[in-house]
């Protein structure tokens, strides 16, 4: 008898989580009960699941409304009807259009209005939808003569008065208002609860035609879904017979050109993985994928196939991917098998300036009646709860900053923080917006209106309005097209080394990207800056604590890094093994034999596998079903516990003693749920490769493209330094030969204008346009009468050594350009600058100091140019030790001067500390410990050069100072100022560091973790 329900996806309106919403209908023993959330279906697919449950009738539909206006309610009468509706609301949210004041004809929906929005005439699907304190007003003519057409509306919103108040609260941030600025037309009313089904039909006991119609409302409702059967596009050919001849073609015609003629190997798991295929009808979904690449490979553009797809020879013949999984002994069933329910997973990457090509061909080639986005449900999170839920009470900005900024057992306990703090908690959780998935893209067979409306966010492609769980669930695979800013550096290197060297570097070519001897000096020295995923610092001295020379090692790495094995103290052991390959023994035979090549340490994803196949004799697939279940991703506690009974049951059936077992799955348990699978890991070492050589070989135009591409771990200082450190001589942005992108002539690299601090982007195009159009630019006057600017613009581009070429100095062109401004206004400067020539003047030597530039240059850019922050300093000490000289000081007390790169904060249970990250004045990169306890007394004041006192520790050939004091270096006063002191030493303060905050619970340590170096003795 509900016909108008709102759960918590009735965005910023309704209060109701959806399953929480069924349980309350159950226990109110109703028996149908219709979601209808605002313009949305999102919750939909879970309604009716939730629904079935517990034996109530589910009806789906939509309120539409325009404005906070309820202009109408659409009940489908099936599937169709939900198509009508997804493609009513589409229409109207793709174009734009404000929804209509009555509805579309539809075939298959209901419609219920309002009667504060009764139309004059009803078709044969609509009604009026009558609330209980409504009925009287039926006394009045013009409503009793419609009763035959009238049906109970009774608007579900909340359950209890506390959730009512959230209600408003949800409008108030919803409006962007003051809660006691609400009027009663922007919230519900008092009455929007439910009740059971008797007392709802006792307000209409006199109206037995409205109850009549409502229960043929109903009856007519029947919205049946087969959740089990797949939506996405069926076959990229006509059927799946031919689809699986073009994939059986393109397979071997790889596996041919991969590994040659006859190779019996490859052709056996080329042949099994096609059985697997054919069986689960994946055949399309392989051939879209493949499709998609192809394109990309007729633009000429680079992609990285990574993920679990990597495990399968399929798609490394179809060239998805680049890794031999026959080479590294990955397991297909990782990727697909037949007990798997789920989808195959293809992750693929582009240049992040690619990827929008890639989607335009997948929405024009597929159809944009059939392609759209997974959406995703953004939630409140802390930092936003505290300001919106201030803001509606009225808190001023200082105090929502307070409040946003810092732990909740350091508020004020005032009033109203405490009902920030209820109503706070109450939020957690809720969805407050909806979003564009970061990658997932759904490709359908039907129309896919069919299932949603769609949405259109600023991005510019569609969404559906539902996320990548509910699209898994209803039977969507989503192919993942993803954008990094790697490949982009990659892309951009080889162009620049043509551009600059007239060199050709196919780095696509396996020569260059594994094993490489100059990349592999570089890798064990941590030597890897700018490289994609080996550049952090904790990534750097994991590769000089495994001295990294190899693509394996460093396959290896890339995983051992991830939280799961970290976490597990897998990786202090592998390192240790790695250094010490003679000082342990394998826990038992099988790990010898499966994971020798990790010293019988489970590294990767694959190992659950292995382990579970060839110690407890598990199939395969059902190993995956254990890695799978104990990631997370089993969606039940007791399928964990099905596998887990399994897995004991396999290794008693083989005779391995109880405390054995016991101890190998709870290695398989401590680390399993945040590992790489070995196929990702296997793929980010090849690009990780692949920016290093270009980095050993051609660093200076690496550099560049790294910093064109907006950098990747680090700021724009660090790489920067990095070229300058390879030979690059640096330049400020320059009129005549910066671009919006830094540029390199020969060794010499020209900042571009969007390092510019204070620039407009109007006025830089203007240069640029100007440049193209008309030639360099001859002298600042020749500037000033050509590109329409302002004095101040002017001055900054003075400041920062735009006009370097003139030879003439800061001082002498800031004259200049204040007599030719002062006098002529834009609007008629130009023609009296044609009329009138310039007249010379005889300039005064105006001397101006390197500091004067290099201080201009913290301020404009952030960093220095022309010379070292340390030659900044008020102190010639430049330390007692350097860098390149740490590993000779072991356990040592060290005195030195280091400029701040980075630091990671790192929770312990001790309190947090923090790893730093340094240069020494040699520019050579070091690293130091900071504990919570030093911390208290030498906190980090900001981005500067600092002295440092601490002790040396190597750990397997890598020098950490932990430090025991340390001390902000200041500078030199500010040149340029004469006035206060605060003005002549403010400008260091606006040097950068790079800050990682990281959340998540202390590590434990070696010995809470207990993992066996010896035999188990049993």
């Amino acid at each position: 008898m509900f016909l108008n329900c709102h759960s918590y996806h009735s965005l910023r309106y309704g209060t109701i989580p959806l399953s929480e919403l069924v349980i309350q209908a159950a226990e109110l023993q109703v028996k149908s009960l219709a979601l209808t959330d605002i313009n949305t279906i999102t919750g939909i697919y879970d309604f009716v699941k939730e629904c079935k449950k517990v034996d109530i009738h589910p009806i789906v539909g939509i309120e539409f409304r325009r404005d906070n206006e309820l202009l109408y309610i659409g009940l489908a009468k099936n599937r169709a009807g939900i198509g009508e509706m997804n493609r009513f609301l589409t229409k109207h949210n793709l174009e734009d259009i404000p929804l209509p004041q009555t509805a579309e004809k539809f075939e298959s929906t209901i419609i219920i209005y309002p009667l504060e929005n009764a139309p004059d005439q009803l078709g044969i699907n609509e009604y009026l939808g009558i609330r209980p304190e409504q009925l009287s007003m039926l006394y009045l003519s013009k409503w009793n003569s419609k009763i035959d057409k009238m049906v109970i509306l009774q608007p579900i919103t909340f359950r209890t008065k506390k959730e009512f108040n959230l209600h408003k609260i949800l409008r108030a941030i919803d409006l962007n208002t003051l809660l006691s600025k609400l009027i009663p037309t922007d919230y519900c009313t008092i009455n929007d609860t439910m009740c059971t089904e008797a007392e709802l039909l006792s307000h209409y006991q006199n109206y037995p035609k409205i109850i009549s119609n409502t229960e043929a409302v109903i009856a007519e409702c029947h919205f049946e879904f087969e959740f089990n059967t797949p939506k996405n596009r069926k076959f990229y050919t006509e059927n799946q017979v031919s689809d699986m001849q073009l994939l059986r073609s393109l397979a071997y015609q790889g596996c041919e050109k991969k590994y040659g003629k006859n190779h019996k190997e490859a052709e056996e798991r080329v042949e099994k993985e096609l059985r697997v295929i054919d069986e689960l009808s994946f055949s399309g979904y392989f051939l879209i994928t493949w499709d998609i690449v192809r394109y990309s490979n007729s633009m000429g553009f680079m992609h990285v196939g990574r993920g679990s797809g990597a495990n399968s020879i399929v798609s490394y013949c179809l060239g998805i991917t680049a890794i031999c999984p026959l080479e590294l002994d990955l397991y297909f069933e990782r990727f697909l098998n037949l007990n798997r329910k789920s989808p195959p997973d293809f992750d693929i990457d582009w240049s992040w300036k690619e990827r929008d090509t890639i989607l335009e061909y997948i929405f024009n080639r597929y159809g944009k009646e059939h392609v759209a986005f997974c959406g995703t449900n953004v939630e409140f999170k802390y930092r936003s709860i505290f300001r919106e839920l201030g803001k509606v009470f009225g808190l001023p900005k200082e105090e929502l900053d307070v409040l946003a900024t810092t732990p909740l057992q350091n508020h004020d306990t005032n009033k109203v923080v405490k009902l920030v703090h209820e109503y706070g908690q109450m939020l957690e959780k809720y969805p407050n917006q909806r979003s564009m998935h970061s990658c997932g893209i759904i490709i359908s067979e039907e129309p896919i209106t069919n299932y949603t409306a769609l949405e259109m966010p600023p991005k510019g492609f569609p969404i559906v309005q539902f996320d990548m769980h509910i699209a898994e669930d209803i039977g969507f695979e989503k192919f993942d097209i993803l954008s990094q800013r790697g490949i982009g550096h990659i892309e951009e290197a080889t162009q620049i080394i043509k551009e600059n060297r007239g060199v050709v570097v196919d780095i696509r070519n396996p020569l260059l990207s594994k094993n490489e001897a100059a990349a592999n000096k570089y890798l064990s020295s941590g030597n890897t800056i700018g490289c994609f995923y080996i550049e952090s610092p904790a990534m750097r001295g994991l590769l000089r604590r495994l001295k990294c020379e190899d693509y394996k090692t460093l396959v290896a790495a890339s995983s051992i890094i991830r939280p799961g094995v970290a976490q597990s103290g897998m990786m202090k052991e592998y390192i240790f093994r790695h250094n010490y390959p003679d000082q342990f023994e394998y826990f038992h035979e099988v790990f010898k034999e499966q994971l020798g090549e990790t010293y019988g340490i489970m590294v990767y994803q694959e190992d659950v596998i292995k382990i579970a196949l060839h110690y407890a004799g598990v199939p395969a697939s059902d190993g995956d079903i254990l890695r799978r279940a104990m990631s997370g991703k089993g969606r039940s506690k007791d399928a964990l516990q099905k596998v887990k009974d399994n897995f004991f049951e396999c290794c008693a059936k083989k005779g391995h003693p109880l405390q054995l077992s016991e101890e190998i799955y709870r290695q398989i348990e401590s680390f399993a749920g945040y590992s790489f699978c070995k196929a990702h890991s296997a793929s980010y070492a090849v690009e990780s490769y692949q920016s290093l050589y270009l980095k050993v070989h051609f660093p200076i135009e690496f550099m560049v493209a790294v910093i064109n591409n907006q950098g990747g771990f680090y700021r724009t200082e660090v790489y920067l330094h990095e070229a300058k450190m390879c030979g690059a001589i640096i330049h400020g942005p320059c009129v005549n030969k910066s671009d919006y992108v830094s540029t390199l002539y020969g060794k010499d690299v020209y900042l571009g204008f969007m390092q510019l601090q204070g620039i407009e982007q109007k006025l830089v195009d203007t240069i640029f346009r100007e440049r193209k159009e008309n030639g360099l630019f001859l002298s600042i006057e020749d500037f000033i009468n050509r590109v329409d600017i302002g004095i101040e613009s002017m001055k900054t581009l003075i400041f920062i050594g735009a006009f370097a070429f003139t030879n003439q100095t800061k001082n002498q062109l800031l004259i200049r350009a204040q007599i030719i401004l002062v006098n002529f206004k834009p609007a008629h400067k130009q023609a009296m600058l044609i009329q009138e020539p310039i007249k010379e003047y005889t300039l005064p030597v105006l001397p101006r100091s390197q500091y004067e530039d290099a201080f201009d240059e913290i301020e404009l850019l952030g960093f220095t140019v022309s010379c070292s922050p340390f030659d900044l300093l008020k102190t010639s000490f430049r330390g007692d030790v350097m860098a390149k000289d740490l590993n000779n000081y072991h356990q040592k007390t060290v005195r030195m001067l280091a400029y701040l790169i980075a630091r990671k904060h790192v929770p312990t249970k001790r309190g947090a500390m923090f790893f730093g990250t340094w240069i020494d004045a040699d520019g050579t990169f070091f690293d130091t410990a900071h504990f919570a306890d030093t911390l208290k007394n030498y906190p980090f004041q900001g981005g500067g050069c600092y002295l440092l006192l601490g002790t040396v520790q190597v750990d397997y050939h890598f020098p950490t100072v932990t430090i025991t004091k340390m001390a902000k270096m200041p500078f030199i006063a500010d040149p340029r100022y004469n006035n206060t002191e605060r003005e002549r030493f403010a400008t260091q303060n606006k040097l950068k560091e790079d800050i990682s905050m990281t959340q998540r619970a202390p590590y434990p340590q070696a010995h809470e973790i207990n993992l066996p170096r010896n035999k188990m003795t049993v």
